[in-house]
């Protein structure tokens, strides 16, 4: 644990000196729990980034916690799904000054955890990759992988790029890889679809193992539901983004992906499991 804390300040050191404006987007809907802890430990991480919160309609209070945290907040009177929030919170926050040079995407319920996402803002910022995203070290909950797996498959097929982590919610991204994937897929697409438009604009892209914790849905029948849901967004965004022909495989000489622990240790990945 002690080693741990002693990474986080030392990345905290690299993220916080010399480096131009940055700018995290916090996506939640009635996370009132620990959207609070969330918003503490990003800004204890990152204490030059502006942090916001894209609140979807939460019925819980978590606008207000986010904002008693220090976060602001981009709220509409009814839910848009979390593609369209978080959109119109990346449009607020690049309209702000300054303008950041990199945004950090997260999830509000991460908690405390949220403070082990500054690999990925060092990541972008050390010229690394253009997309740098956050796969989990630990698996928490989840169903049977259907989801999952026919994510990983549209990214293959519409991109050609092999993925460990293809909906994952905590990426950081330069602004030009930013812009080039709005406005982004609508519900629970958005990851997907912006991992394939970012790549067919020649942007690169980097996982990194971190150790984060969030809230699971497990075997249950409302994340069996949570789970359509996302299998459903996930289909739309493969139509959307069809192709006369399929493009070729992703060329890994020319940027690639690759996926390493917070440690800095990297290696590259051939398959979609298998993690250096």
């Amino acid at each position: 644990m002690t080693a741990c804390r002693n990474r986080h300040r030392e990345v905290s050191k690299i993220v916080t000196e010399g480096f131009a404006p940055l700018a995290v987007i916090v996506a939640a809907r009635n996370e009132a729990d620990r959207v609070g802890e969330t918003v503490a430990a990003l800004r204890s991480a990152l204490p030059r980034a502006a942090v916001w919160v894209a609140d979807d309609a939460s019925t819980d209070g978590t606008a207000e916690v986010a904002m008693a945290a220090g976060a602001q907040v981009v709220s509409r009177g009814r839910p848009h799904g979390k593609g369209a929030n978080v959109g119109a919170a990346a449009e607020a926050a690049l309209s702000a000054e300054p303008a950041p040079a990199v945004v950090l995407l997260c999830d509000g319920d991460l908690g405390g955890s949220a403070a082990a996402l500054a690999p990925l803002v060092e990541a972008v910022e050390r010229g690394e990759c253009d997309l740098a995203v956050a796969a989990f070290s630990r698996r928490l909950g989840g169903g049977f992988g259907l989801a999952l797996g026919f994510a990983r498959w549209a990214i293959r097929r519409r991109c050609g790029l092999e993925t460990a982590a293809p909906i994952s919610g905590q990426r950081a991204l330069r602004v030009e890889a930013l812009r080039a994937t709005l406005p982004f897929a609508r519900g629970y697409g958005m990851e997907v679809g912006m991992t394939i438009d970012a790549v067919r604009a020649g942007h690169r892209l980097r996982e990194l193992e971190l150790d984060l914790s969030h809230r699971a849905t497990g075997r249950s029948l409302a994340g069996f539901a949570h789970r359509a849901r996302q299998l459903l967004d996930f289909a739309r965004v493969y139509v959307a983004r069809r192709e006369t022909h399929r493009p070729p495989p992703f060329d890994r000489g020319s940027g690639g992906q690759s996926i390493s622990d917070s440690s800095g240790g990297s290696g590259s990945r051939e398959g979609g499991r298998n993690l250096s």
